[in-house]
This record gives structure tokens, C-alpha cells and sequence, in this order.
């Protein structure tokens, strides 16, 4: 397991998030993480990086308790990409991604050989090559949010969390970034784990579901999550409704 979360309990002010929520989120595995708006999902893939606070239990990040890695130990397990439009002007894009190459450089931040072909394959891996010295102003969000995530390839963690990735993007580029992040699971064994509105894209490409219904996490295997019924029930009350046998959502009917 890459993930473990031992009696986890999250919030912010006095508001509970999350409590009591054990779960583990395996290697070479790709999960979605559902949730209301305002529901956590931000806040628990913070908590999971070590940028946020924690209320109660512990998090485990392949085997030792989050708390206890140093800063490089952290950078060196677990990398996160925000849903934040990032465009680095002036800067190009075979830069950008080896700023993932920060832990392991000398004192000097100097690339050796072995840092720039890892920048290289993360930017073959998500089809960016040919943009390598290209400047991420002049690109689409699709194109710029690729080249983070091939930052996140090139930090070299066997966990990699992406809050909202496909957030601006459209239908297509919504299906091919997720497919991308399917096989980067599967063919180079990472933890990947992302928060989406996209229900129906979770339902066809991910190994597993976690959601969130405050205070609980519900985490199942994709099938089972949609044979439980609690997509059906979260999500049925909010103008939509979802059919568990293809698995689609819809607008709800009015009476």
C-alpha cells in the first residue's frame, strides 16, 4: 500500500470534515475522489501531502507516519498537483517540469545526466516532448496541465495527488488527461489519486472510488462503489440523478 489513513479525522474552524476514516490506497492503483462541494476533497488531498492540518489519527505513506518524514523525505514521496492555472512566462517547459528534480540536485540545484533524462521521459510519458522548449504562455490548459503533471512524474514519488485536474478542460481532453493518469498507475506503478466532478469519467477508468459523505469516506472498488448505492443517494438530491446500470448522470426529472 502507498496510502494508509488510520482513524483520520479532518476539518477547519469547528466544522467536521472527516472522522475516524481508516482506508489504504494501493500501488499501481488509480482513485477517484468524489465528494459534494464543500465536502473536503481539497482538504483531505492537503492533509495527504502534509500541507494541512490533521484533527485526530494518522496518515502512512508507503509504510512510515507522514508526521515523522523530513521535508526532502516528504518531496521524495509524495507529489500534488493543484487545480490552480499555472503559467510560468519566460520559462520553458522542459524548466518547469525539472523544478520536480528539486530533492535530488546538489547544494547547487546543477541537473546531472540522470535528472535531465528522467525530465525527458516525464515529458515523453505525457506526450509533451515536442513542447519541451516551448514557454506555457502561449499553450492551452490541457497542454500546461500536462506539463504539471509532468512535474509531478519528474519529482519521481510513488504517490502522486491532483486536486481537480481536469477542471478547465473540456469533454475529450477531460477523458484523455484521466486516461493518461490510468495508465501512468497501471504502467509505472504509482498511487495516483484525484478529486473530479466527473462521475461518469471515475466510473469508466478508475480501480477504485472514494467518497466522500461527511463525516464518512466511503472507498470501494468501482464496481462495488456503484452497486452500493452511495452515489445513487449522495448525489440524487442535488438536480441529479444517477442510473447504476450505465452508469451515467443526469439532470434529475422534476415532478
Amino acid at each position: 500500500m502507498s496510502i494508509e489513513l488510520r482513524h483520520l479525522g479532518i476539518g477547519y474552524g469547528r466544522r467536521t470534515l472527516l472522522d475516524d476514516v481508516s482506508t489504504t490506497f494501493a500501488q499501481g492503483s488509480l482513485t477517484a475522489l468524489l465528494g459534494r462541494n464543500g465536502s473536503g476533497k481539497s482538504t483531505l488531498l492537503r492533509a495527504l501531502a502534509g500541507l494541512g492540518p490533521v484533527a485526530s489519527g494518522e496518515v502512512l505513506l508507503c509504510g512510515r507516519p507522514l508526521v515523522q518524514l523530513s521535508p526532502l523525505e516528504r518531496a521524495s514521496t509524495v507529489s500534488f498537483v493543484t487545480t490552480d492555472k499555472v503559467r510560468i512566462a519566460n520559462l520553458a517547459c522542459e524548466d518547469v517540469v525539472a523544478l520536480g528534480r528539486a530533492p535530488y540536485t546538489n547544494w547547487f540545484g546543477r541537473m546531472q545526466r540522470g535528472d535531465r533524462e528522467t525530465v525527458a521521459r516525464a515529458l515523453e510519458l505525457v506526450g509533451m516532448s515536442s513542447f519541451a522548449r516551448k514557454t506555457m504562455d502561449a499553450m492551452s490548459d490541457g497542454e500546461c496541465q500536462r506539463i504539471l503533471i509532468a512535474r509531478a512524474l519528474a519529482q519521481d514519488t510513488p504517490v502522486i495527488l491532483l486536486d481537480e485536474p481536469t477542471a478547465f478542460l473540456d469533454l475529450p481532453n477531460r477523458y484523455e488527461l484521466c486516461t493518461l493518469l490510468q495508465r501512468l498507475a497501471r504502467e509505472e506503478g504509482k498511487c495516483v489519486l484525484f478529486s473530479t466532478h466527473d462521475l461518469d469519467i471515475a466510473l469508466s477508468l478508475c480501480d477504485s472510488v472514494a467518497l466522500i459523505d461527511t463525516p464518512h469516506l466511503h472507498h470501494l472498488p468501482t464496481r462495488e462503489m456503484v452497486r452500493s448505492g452511495h452515489i445513487e443517494r449522495l448525489f440524487s438530491g442535488g438536480g441529479i440523478t444517477f442510473d447504476p446500470v450505465s452508469q451515467t448522470v443526469r439532470p434529475a426529472e422534476k415532478g
